[in-house]
Order: structure tokens, then C-alpha cells, then sequence
């Protein structure tokens, strides 16, 4: 990946001779004191496009919304929507915060109604987009709740329909599907993909790198500039490497002996480890394989399968980064009590465990069992009953009925012993907003029980962890959510629990400190933790040992990412097409509409016919419409097409997920 400040676009918008552009930033910089947080940058994007700002924290994203939504001034350069300055063109631009900006104690509607008069839409009008936009985004049954009644995903639905209502010819999206659903981000992409169709102009950033697939192109911006532009394909394509996916019977110890041979610079560009495999990145696959079977051998750790496949643009994102020198932090653990005699004995424990608030039952049955040194995670859409089920594994939320076991005990889980084994990281920021860092440190290492002797120590590596080395008297509130999220994952494992609780750890996080944070979680498990973990973001779900799925309450299928993958039915099918957007609404308008996604312009067919009977049925079918298709071929399914699968199924049956029951 090369450095440059000023990248032209691939297949520029207007390269034809015709003005397309719907934005055009040009050698834009913004300063804040001394800290230029934007350095000349320039990129354009399309009418009707979708253009991906990809970055870690602080790489200057939001600065750089800002400015072209018009909030903010530039300190030099230009930023222009449809020919006019930024600022002026305010009417014509929609723009969604990284924060929830609606009015909890105002329904549905009534937020509509009131960003609709604010940008003086007429009365008439913002009704009839409101039930527009509310029935596109399948909320028209939810326009008399509460907006603080609605799950993330519908609350990130209904701030799209407010932006929409004043019809903008730009939107502007600051990662608005950070924590998510599976099943709400795929619909909210899918209503941004028609949008687009339309005409509509998006720029959106996000942290979860699938999600930037479905973008027509991608800019690459990394300390205020830009480094990269062009599809996903192209990017990928770029990185020159292969990914190898290694199944081996000892993870760690196969890491440790491959990363000793890995570097930008080596035939084994890097080691990533999942769950059940490493991923190693190089630039050439047989030569690596070579590499892999010949080191495991001399290690005496089988290798039973290496399969070679395309880099993700995660790969993309991380191996870009470290040619520019960057590196997730490597601090060393100051551990002092290894768990690693308990591994064996089960220390979370549940048999068929209920909650119900009143008549409606939130937690139904479920059971399982988490052995020490495993890392499990549990899925689900919001309002599945995953929050739920760990207040009460934890020991924070009395059960209906069932049984339980924590730590090695039953019955009172609520005792001394208990807590002092137990770290909880929750799904919202846990620590003190007017507290220093420090203080909150301080304040947490107390409550935990670390050792007098230990805290300075503890203390110093949360903070080299999280990049946050000379700002421990800062206020805590003031950090941006990706920072926060590293602190308070910190505080959860000071005092190294034997049992961890970790409830969307990495929501908001880029993936370079999500690596970070997985290092740190494997080593805790090869130590012995017990870790139960959840998450929005599936493909951060595969470094878990198993999984658990749930929908309406109920854990519907539990097994290795590989196994439960490999026990799906029916085959994924991509095509690649020359109306994307047509092709999927021609598809989903005579089959279930979870079997067909739009990831820019691929589509993805679910089909329970065999491969070559669906890719002919499918094309037949686009062709009769007026679409050509350009290839089609078989692909493995992703966890996120098996979470669909599972999650649609179950629904099916039955198991709704609680949202359309509140």
C-alpha cells in the first residue's frame, strides 16, 4: 500500500467527460491546534454511489464528515456536494452521527415529525415519507413506540428515516451499524443498496470490514490521508497475496512457530488465529504450505487441512497498515496467576435456565456448558435474550428456573469467593464518564481485589494496551468509543479472573485494536480463563472455540464455527451481474428474501437445489428480466449466511426474535 496524500479514484467519477459527481473533496485539511487531523486529501464520489471512508480511530473520518456535512469549517482545501461549497449545500445532505441523535420520549413518528419541520419540510410532505421510508425499512407497525424503546437496529432505521425525510440528494453515514444486529445491518444495507439505486450518493464508514464489501469503492485513510482508492476487488487484488486457511491440532503452539517466521517482508506475510484454524496470509500459497507442513512437522503438530482462498479486506486493511509502520499493541500480560490446572472441570454451567419478566419469557431453556480454557461465543439478533442470559450466568440476575454452576460452585453466586473469580465487561461502557482514566483504574482495581503490589503495574499495561500512554489524567468521557472500549476491557481483566464475561467487547472498534483485543483473549484462554463472549460482528465470531446461536430466548444450534457451517444445507451461490440492485429485487420478490444479499455488485443466491441445478434456474430467471449475468459460481458459506440461515429458520418456527413483541 502506498502512501499518498492526494490518490485519484478508480474509474473517477466524470472520467468520460461528464460531471458525475455528486461530492468532490480536493486537498482538504483540518487542523485543531497543532494536531492536523485532516492532511490534503481528495477523493470523489459518484451519483448513486457507495463510497466506503475506511480508517482506524483517529484516522480523521469523522473531521472529515463533519466538514462535508457542513458543521464544521475546513482550515484549507475544498469539500463540495453537487458543485456547491459543503456549508451551503446543507439542504441537500443527510448526516447520521456515530451517536444516537434521536429523542428517546418521542415515538417514531414523532422524531419524523420533528427533523422534518426542522429542515422545513411541509407538513403533508413528512407524513407521506415518513409512512414511505417506515414501511422501506419494514418499522410502519412501530410508529407509536418510544424511539428509547427500540432495539439498535430499528433506532439506526429510524435515524435514516429522519435524515431521508427532507429528501437529500447526499448522505453522509458516520458507522451507523456499529453495534448491530447481523440481521438488522444486512436490511439496513440492503435499504442503502435501493437508495443507491435511486440515485441516492452515500459515504459511510464503519468498522466492520464485510460491511465495506458492499460499498461500490473504498478510500483508505490512515493518519488524516489517504492511501488508497478502489473497489473491493481491486484492493484486494492489490495485496498480491493468497489467505490459507490451517486446521492443526495445537493453535497456540502452531502460531507461536509460525509467527516466528512471519513478517511483510517474508514468504509468510501473517498469522491470524480463530478458533478452530490459523489464517496465514502469503504471497505465494504453495510455497507457504510448504512452509506450514514443514514446520508443524519438525514442532510435531499435525496439519489436517490447508485450504487456500482470496484475502479478506480485513487482510487488506491490517497488512496496509503495518507497511505504514503500525502495529497492534504487543504488551506484555504482567500475569501472576496461571488457571491452567482447572482446564478440564466446566466453570459455567447452565440447565435448562428461564427468565421470564411477567408473562413474556426472555430466556427459555437454555443450556450449556463452558469448560475452563475454552472461548465461547453467543449470537444472536437483539433482543434474542443473550444480555439476559449472562446477567444470570454471571450472577447479576436471579433465574425463573433451572440450574446453574459458576466458578465451581452452585447456588449462591452472588458470594465474595465467587466475584473475585469473575471479570464482566458489559455491552455499554462501564466505567466512570467524569472520572481520569486513572481514577477509573484505581477505583476498579480496588473493587476487583488486585494486590496493593500488582496495581501500578496492572495499570500501566491497561494503558500501553490502550494506546493511551501520557493521557491517563484525561477525562474518560472524552474518549472516543473505539479508546473507551480498550479501557474498559482492561479494567475487567486486571485482576485475572478464572471466568470472563466479555458483552460486545469490540463494538466500535477498528480491526486493528479488535486483533489486539483477541490476542489478549486467547492468551487469557491458553492460561485457562473461561471466556463467553458475544458479538455482532461474524467474522470476529470464528476466533471462538464454539458458538451458540440464539433466537427468541432459545439456543438453536451450538458447535464449532467450522462444524456448524459444514452442517448447513443447501449451497451459496454468487453472481455477478450488470444491475445488481434489479437482480436482487427480481429474486427476493418469488423466494425468502434472507436467500439473497447484495455485496456491491456480487449477489449471493442461497439455493437448496444442487450447484448446477440453482445457477441454471437462477440465471434463467435474471435473464428473462433483462439481466445479464457475467459469471456465477459456488462459494463456501460465511458465518454471517449461516447466522441468517439459522436465525430465519427459527423464526419460522416460531422463534421470534423480541423485538416485534415489545
Amino acid at each position: 500500500m502506498t502512501a499518498a496524500t492526494s490518490t485519484a479514484p478508480t474509474s473517477k467519477p466524470g472520467s468520460d467527460g461528464s460531471d458525475t459527481s455528486a461530492i468532490r473533496i480536493s486537498e482538504l485539511w483540518k487542523s485543531y491546534g497543532k494536531l492536523e487531523a485532516v492532511r490534503g486529501i481528495s477523493f470523489e464520489v459518484g451519483k448513486g454511489e457507495i463510497f466506503g471512508l475506511i480508517g482506524p480511530d483517529g484516522a480523521g473520518k469523522t473531521s472529515t464528515f463533519q466538514i462535508l456535512a457542513g458543521v464544521m469549517e475546513a482550515s484549507s482545501g475544498s469539500a463540495e456536494v453537487f458543485g456547491r461549497p459543503a456549508r451551503e449545500a446543507r439542504s441537500q445532505t443527510g448526516y447520521l452521527t456515530q451517536s444516537f441523535s434521536l429523542y428517546p420520549d418521542l415515538t417514531v413518528m414523532e422524531n419524523i415529525r420533528y427533523i422534518g419541520d426542522l429542515r422545513r419540510v411541509a407538513s403533508d410532505d413528512i407524513v407521506k415519507r415518513g409512512h414511505q421510508y417506515l414501511q422501506m425499512f419494514d418499522m410502519d407497525r412501530f410508529s407509536s413506540r418510544l424511539a428509547g424503546q427500540l432495539s439498535g437496529g430499528m433506532k439506526q432505521k429510524l435515524s435514516l428515516a429522519c435524515a431521508l425525510v427532507p429528501q437529500p440528494r447526499v448522505l453522509v453515514l458516520d458507522e451507523p451499524t456499529t453495534g448491530v444486529d447481523p440481521v438488522s445491518r444486512r436490511e439496513f444495507w440492503d435499504a442503502l443498496a435501493h437508495l443507491a439505486a435511486e440515485g441516492l450518493s452515500i459515504l459511510i464508514s464503519t468498522p466492520y470490514l464485510d460491511e465495506a464489501e458492499r460499498c461500490n469503492r473504498i478510500a483508505l485513510i490512515h493518519k488524516g490521508e489517504i492511501r488508497k482508492v478502489g473497489t473491493p476487488a481491486e484492493l484486494r487484488e492489490g495485496l498480491g497475496a493468497k489467505r490459507l486457511e490451517v486446521r492443526v491440532d495445537n493453535l497456540s503452539e502452531a502460531e507461536r512457530v509460525l509467527s516466528e517466521v512471519s513478517g511483510p517482508k517474508q514468504d509468510i506475510m501473517d498469522v491470524e488465529r480463530f478458533g478452530d484454524r490459523l489464517d496465514v496470509l502469503a504471497h505465494d500459497a504453495d510455497k507457504a504450505r510448504q512452509i506450514v507442513e514443514e514446520l508443524c512437522s519438525k514442532a510435531d503438530l499435525h496439519v489436517s487441512d490447508v485450504r487456500v482462498d482470496e484475502p479478506t479486506l480485513e487482510n487488506v486493511f491490517v497488512a496496509g497498515l503495518r507497511g505504514l509502520g503500525e502495529e497492534s499493541k504487543e504488551s506484555p500480560f504482567p500475569g501472576h496467576h496461571d488457571h491452567s490446572n482447572l482446564r478440564g472441570q466446566i466453570a459455567v454451567g447452565a440447565d435448562n435456565l428461564t427468565k421470564q419478566f411477567g408473562a413474556f419469557t426472555a430466556v427459555k431453556n437454555v443450556s450449556l456448558e463452558i469448560p475452563y480454557g475454552e472461548i465461547y461465543g453467543l449470537l444472536g439478533a437483539n433482543g434474542a435474550g443473550k444480555t439476559t442470559t449472562i446477567r444470570m450466568l454471571c450472577g447479576l440476575l436471579e433465574a425463573t428456573s433451572g440450574s446453574m454452576r459458576l466458578a465451581g460452585e452452585q447456588g449462591n453466586l452472588r458470594s465474595e469467593s465467587i466475584r473475585q473469580q469473575i471479570g464482566y465487561m458489559s455491552q455499554k461502557f462501564s466505567l466512570y464518564n467524569d472520572m481520569t482514566i486513572r481514577e477509573n483504574l484505581t477505583f476498579f482495581a480496588g473493587v476487583y481485589g488486585v494486590p496493593e503490589s500488582e496495581r501500578d503495574e496492572k495499570i500501566r499495561w491497561v494503558v500501553s494496551f490502550s494506546g493511551l500512554e501520557g493521557k491517563e489524567d484525561q477525562i474518560t468521557g472524552s474518549l472516543p468509543g473505539g479508546w473507551k472500549q480498550r479501557v474498559a476491557f482492561g479494567a475487567a481483566i486486571m485482576h485475572e479472573p478464572s471466568v470472563l464475561f466479555l458483552d460486545e467487547p469490540t463494538s466500535g472498534v477498528d480491526p486493528l485494536a479488535r486483533r489486539a483485543f483477541w490476542v489478549m483473549i486467547n492468551r487469557l484462554a491458553d492460561a485457562g480463563t473461561a471466556i463467553l463472549v458475544t458479538t455482532h460482528y461474524l467474522e470476529e465470531s470464528e476466533q471462538c472455540n464454539r458458538l451458540g446461536f440464539m433466537a427468541g430466548g432459545e439456543l438453536v444450534a451450538q458447535g464449532t464455527p467450522s462444524g456448524i457451517k459444514s452442517a448447513q444445507t443447501g449451497h451459496l451461490l454468487e453472481f455477478i451481474v450488470d444491475q445488481p440492485q434489479h437482480a436482487a429485487d427480481v429474486l427476493k420478490s418469488d423466494t425468502e428474501r434472507w436467500r439473497v444479499s447484495l455485496f456491491g455488485n456480487r449477489l449471493h443466491v442461497v439455493t437448496d437445489d444442487d450447484v448446477e441445478a440453482g445457477t441454471r434456474t437462477t440465471t434463467e430467471k435474471l435473464e428473462s428480466n433483462g439481466i445479464k449475468v457475467i459469471s456465477a459460481r459456488e462459494e463456501p458459506f460465511s458465518l454471517e449466511d449461516v447466522f441468517i440461515n439459522v436465525i430465519e429458520k427459527a423464526r419460522q418456527q416460531g422463534k421470534v426474535s423480541t423485538e416485534d413483541e415489545k
